[in-house]
């Protein structure tokens, strides 16, 4: 090659060339480089390979390298340092893989034709080594990235398809990834890689900054591994393979963490499965999947559709109908107010028409539900008729329905306060069928009202059901603030530590947030007892609890509540510090059920 600038100790240096005026020179080194990189020996080669991948993640679509060789170039370092292990010990050499891999991965996301010529030039058989975990981790994830990518295209899955391990090992990896990370860096900080610490922190952070990074990339390798298998799981003759049952129950529970939350992680490959009659038939097998299901269909995540999209369809198919009714109904039933969600319009009619051919179905005999999901689903359906109704009602009349039901709705609240909470939930249901269905904001609260009765009567899972119709029913959906604290305490209850998490947060959001003048002095100041909460699901749903407590790193579920800073049974948290939330997230409707916080302590006292 052609020598560099007289400052340049290295004879044909990367960065030189780069530099070079001439297009027909410049263009003509870089093709040597390429062809004669792989065969050198020379130290500091790392350099123009990381400027390479730093080229690639700036430029991904430019096709300069791509039509000189580069894809050729970075499989043949892969193998290299796969079977010269002399050679990858040696000065940086340790980090050319990692690149290299990284490389092929940047230039494929983009550009199909790019991802047809990586497959020419001979690159997923290097991936696929890399993929088994013939280097560490770290290698896996950029591996699974780039065949990732390629399996994204029409042109190239063939490809990666006609290598038939590659599913079998992302499954394992989607699987394992997070054990593996906590037990082969996380753990033990002194036996930590040198050159990992270096690629995770670009060599500007310490520990702290090493240990949140990898939880990152652990996040990262899993959801990488999960898109890989998505595009498996959209050709029928894949899901058999896909649709283990132990594979199918651990999907619900990889959800990206909150370190990597704009993957759709497990729920998006459940969508796909679901899409498909073939994949319906064992994700309705498992009760564990559709439940989980439920709660995600109930979630305030951005991929809340997704779960709402495979229970429909489960519903929908006569083969499955009849093995998720019980469950599924009733969930469809809590979100059937839903207007937009997203980008999804009219959702909520979509459902009622979906719970309305069921029906239909199920006299014909061509579907089968229970009679508890057929009742539940016609009284939904009666709702919907007087809301009907309702609109060629005199506007006189619905004023006395609107006040007869404010009237019941205040008998509730002092039924409250004197803390008789069973009859007061039962004057908030009475309100509820007086008030006219198109009074959204006093349902609502009404509503909201009610779940804060069952969380004191230790029934959570009619506080979710009645939170989550609250959360439907208000504009914006699922921002209303009592609605999330009241569901996040439920979950709790019930040791769904991600679910009250995620409500958790968005309630501190809504709170800090709040128009109301009140909280003006206070706008920045996290409410004591949701903080506390936050904390204690935090490390509930921490991403490596499960590889802490398989490897000894952390105290098993017995001791939960030492390790998190479990409350008293008459904390703030558990009576929703109800003096707070009284005058801190007041309702439209300027509801005072939860001002009279003593009755509330000496009610949770006494049970």
């Amino acid at each position: 090659m052609d020598k560099g600038s007289p400052d340049c100790p290295y004879p044909g240096c990367f960065f030189c060339v780069m530099k070079e005026g001439n297009p027909s020179k410049r263009r003509a080194s870089l093709l040597k480089f390429f062809r004669e990189l792989p065969s050198q020996d020379d130290d500091g080669q790392v350099l123009p390979i990381s400027g390479l991948w730093n080229t690639a993640m700036a430029h991904p679509n430019d096709p300069e390298f791509i039509e000189l060789g580069i894809f050729e170039c970075m499989s043949a370092l892969i193998w290299k340092g796969l079977k010269n292990r002399r050679w990858l010990s040696h000065d940086q050499n340790i980090y050319i893989p990692y690149y290299a891999a990284h490389i092929i991965g940047s230039y494929t996301m983009n550009v199909e034709e790019f991802a047809e010529m990586a497959v020419h030039a001979g690159v997923i058989p290097a991936l696929v080594e890399l993929l088994r975990g013939r280097l560490t981790w770290v290698e896996q994830r950029v591996a699974v990235r780039a065949l990732g990518h390629l399996a994204t295209y029409a042109a190239t899955f063939p490809a990666v398809a006609s290598h038939g391990e590659i599913l079998e090992l992302s499954m394992q990896l989607a699987m394992s990834s997070l054990e593996i990370v906590y037990a082969h860096f996380y753990q033990y900080v002194d036996r930590r890689l040198s050159y990992h610490c270096d690629l995770l922190t670009r060599g500007m952070g310490g520990v702290e900054m090493e240990s949140r990074k990898a939880e990152e990339w652990a996040s990262q390798l899993q959801c990488w591994s999960l898109q890989l298998i998505n595009c498996f799981a959209f050709k029928p003759e894949f899901l058999t393979t896909i649709c283990k049952p132990e594979f199918l129950a651990k999907l619900p529970g990889m959800w990206g963490g909150l370190v990597n939350e704009n993957s759709p992680a497990g729920i998006g490959l459940l969508r796909t499965i679901c899409h498909h009659k073939f994949g319906r038939g064992p994700i309705a097998s498992s009760s564990g999947v559709i439940d989980a299901l439920c709660n995600i269909a109930r979630s305030s995540d951005d991929w809340q559709y997704m779960a709402i999209d495979c229970l429909l369809w489960l519903l929908q198919d006569p083969s499955t109908c009849h093995k998720v009714s019980d469950k599924v109904v009733p969930t469809l039933i809590e979100l059937a107010e839903i207007t937009t969600l997203g980008d999804h319009k009219k959702l909520g009619d979509s459902i009622v028409s979906v719970l309305e051919e069921c029906i239909q179905l199920s006299g014909t005999g061509r579907n089968s539900i229970s009679s508890r999901a057929k009742e539940e689903t016609e009284e939904l359906l009666a709702a919907r008729q007087r809301l009907k109704w309702e609109k060629s009602m005199p506007k006189e009349d619905l004023h006395i329905k609107h006040a007869a039901a404010l009237v019941v709705k205040l008998e509730g609240n002092s039924l409250f306060s004197s803390g008789d909470i069973s009859a007061a939930a039962s004057k908030y249901s009475e309100a509820l069928a007086l008030c006219p269905m198109r009074s959204k904001k006093e349902r609502v609260v009404l509503y909201s009202n009610r779940a804060q009765c069952h969380l004191l009567l230790q029934q959570p899972l009619a506080a979710i059901s009645d939170a989550t119709r609250a959360l439907c029913l208000h504009s914006p959906v699922n921002r209303h603030a009592r609605s999330l604290w009241r569901r996040a305490q439920a979950y709790d209850m019930l040791g769904l530590a991600k679910e009250s998490l995620l409500d958790a947060i968005l309630f501190i959001n809504e709170f800090s947030q709040s128009a109301d003048p009140d909280l003006s002095l206070r706008q920045n100041k996290v409410p004591d007892y949701a903080e506390r909460l936050v904390k204690k699901q935090m490390r509930a749903a921490w991403l490596f609890r499960e590889a802490s407590i398989k490897h000894g790193g952390m105290q098993g579920e017995g001791d939960a509540g030492d390790h998190c800073g479990q409350e008293t049974e008459d904390s703030e948290w558990e009576t929703a510090s109800e003096s707070d939330m009284g005058n801190d997230v007041k309702d439209d409707s300027g509801d005072d059920f939860e001002r009279k916080d003593r009755h509330v302590k000496a009610l949770m006292k006494d049970m």
